[in-house]
């Protein structure tokens, strides 16, 4: 990794999560149960290859994802969020919901962040434990 230009909170936040595609990326993964190259290449976004090829590598670096091989598919990569991934979700979850208050967001994501919000801490508690338990069968094989 490169030397940080400053040792800020905030910038070092930037430094990982700093550009359009990053949080995205998180997104797919956390909420969307996307764990394949060709599923986030598929968002909505229409993200390029090379730099969905680029954000999962920086991801991997920072140690926000890990990438193992499918057991069923050898040539395919499986994506899961680590722990540190995982602890982004009330970030995720707050942003999301600034989004709904402030800007113009489609009918079903208002719906679906206004779930979350509503499910608070029990609901949180309950996708971090699915995302973990995964977390655990990627890192065992």
């Amino acid at each position: 990794m490169k030397n940080s230009k400053s040792y800020c909170p905030m910038n070092q936040a930037l430094e990982v999560f700093g550009d359009k595609w990053t949080l995205l990326i998180i997104r797919d993964i956390m909420f969307d149960g996307k764990r394949y190259f060709r599923e986030m290449l598929g968002s909505d976004e229409k993200i390029a290859s090379n730099i969905l090829t680029d954000r999962l590598n920086k991801l991997e670096e920072f140690g926000i994802l890990i990438k193992t091989k499918d057991a069923h598919h050898k040539q395919k990569n499986v994506y899961s969020l680590t722990e540190r991934g995982i602890d982004l979700m009330p970030v995720m979850i707050e942003i999301a919901n600034w989004s709904t208050k402030h800007r113009e967001v489609a009918e079903k994501d208002r719906i679906h962040v206004g779930e979350l919000v509503a499910g608070g801490q029990k609901l949180q508690d309950k996708m971090r434990d699915a995302l973990k338990k995964e977390l655990e069968l990627v890192s065992e094989k």
